[in-house]
């Protein structure tokens, strides 16, 4: 399935629910967000449905987001149900870690392929603060948990200035003596006009080959994603970073997302879309969803324009927990 720009869309991000036992200070405010009824969030049936859709137009590689995936009842058997699809390579889950140690046994003999941990400090007070909860304790046993099974792990972190541009060296020292990749993520002002945060990609790798000598790109298959990945003298892992704000990487996009609602989201940064569930709910049958999926894909922007905001148009006004990240 490709889009009017030729680029070929492969890779579908899910977010299974809006909710989350985080209350992380770049997703969601404090108080959390009104949740998606559940009547109107996808059954795991219209999920599955619409996963075999995608499949039969050349989706191979699927990632189940939030919200907190884990959150949800039954993930591990959605889980099993999509790995088992013709047509599905790849298997992944983005999550917070909290819930990871206790559901990680029935997910991997689901047939889960990787796993991205977000983690932006190693310092408890902070981690406290940054999501307004506890667990750093259990998210690094997950991290653990998941190396020890050979899962292919990733660690996500939001730079943030001011909040945790202190530790970027200590969290890619993550990678030194463990097969995984520490990845980097600009900031971006998703929901809001919030630019002063972010810290640009190349600061970053300023302070990392400052401590560790200069890195060299690293080859290794990491994934579907836009990082690009390097690799310090003498580390096991790689160090990987996802510049959206510098470095755009708009013209290798490969993917469409699936809000727990059921719309097809064609960029973060836009409102553009429509609802599959709709579609689905009123009767259409599968060659109709798949007719509005590829008219839809078509209609993928050609770049985001986060730097230029207040000149864009059908700009997103939903927190990222509303439409997974």
């Amino acid at each position: 399935m490709q889009d009017s720009f030729g680029r070929n869309i492969d890779y579908l991000r899910i977010s299974v629910t809006d909710r989350c036992n985080l209350r992380c200070v770049y997703c969601m405010p404090e108080e959390g967000v009104e949740p998606i009824s559940h009547a109107d969030v996808l059954s795991y049936e219209e999920t599955v449905r619409l996963v075999r859709i995608f499949a039969e137009l050349g989706i191979k590689d699927v990632r189940l987001t939030g919200g907190e995936p884990l959150v949800r009842r039954g993930i591990e058997s959605l889980v099993a149900e999509i790995k088992a699809m013709p047509g599905i390579e790849t298997l992944s889950i983005t999550t917070n870690g909290i819930l990871l140690p206790e559901k990680f046994s029935a997910l991997k003999e689901g047939g889960l392929d990787a796993v991205n941990i977000s983690l932006d400090t190693l310092v408890p007070e902070k981690f406290d603060r940054i999501t307004r909860r506890t667990g750093l304790p259990v998210v690094l046993e997950a991290i653990d948990l998941c190396l020890d099974a050979g899962i292919n792990t990733k660690i996500n972190v939001v730079a943030m200035k001011g909040v945790n541009d202190d530790e970027l060296v200590a969290l890619a020292e993550l990678a030194r003596d463990r097969n995984l990749a520490v990845r980097f993520i600009e900031y971006m002002p998703i929901g809001k006009n919030d630019f002063e945060k972010y810290v640009p990609g190349a600061e970053i790798r300023r302070q990392i080959e400052e401590a560790f000598g200069p890195m060299t790109p690293d080859a290794a298959p990491r994934g579907h994603g836009p990082a690009l990945y390097y690799r310090p003298e003498g580390f096991k892992g790689c160090i990987g970073f996802i510049s959206a704000m510098t470095c755009a990487f708009c013209s290798s996009c490969n993917r469409v997302r699936l809000t727990a609602d059921g719309f097809l989201k064609l960029c973060l940064q836009y409102d553009i879309g429509i609802s599959l569930r709709d579609k689905m709910r009123t009767g259409a049958f599968d060659e109709e969803i798949k007719d509005v999926i590829i008219k839809t894909v078509e209609k993928k922007p050609k770049e985001h324009t986060f730097n230029d905001w207040l000149d864009a148009k059908h700009i997103e006004e939903k927190n990222m927990s509303k439409i997974g990240g």
